[in-house]
């Protein structure tokens, strides 16, 4: 069953996470929602890492360390805000 999360883009938050910007925001909300078909229950600490990530703050290992440290899903990310 697919569950919904909360995006909102006047305050640029998914679940209560903070975005920089509306096109980080869609981009995060769209990997996620992805994911979410295969199964990916999304938590704050996931869109974080995921966020961070995608905006350019962490790399690809960081983003795996981090994955595996926080025992949060790893997602399929083909791209990056810029």
């Amino acid at each position: 069953m697919f569950k919904t999360i909360e995006v909102d883009r006047k305050k640029l938050t998914i679940i209560g996470v903070k975005f920089s910007n509306l096109i980080t925001l869609e981009i995060t909300a769209n990997a996620i929602g992805s994911n979410m078909f295969e199964g990916f229950e999304p938590n704050k600490k996931g869109i974080e890492i995921t966020r961070d990530y995608i905006s350019g703050k962490i790399s690809l290992s960081e983003l795996i360390k981090l994955a595996k440290k926080k025992n949060a899903c790893l997602i399929h990310i083909n791209y990056r805000a810029t």
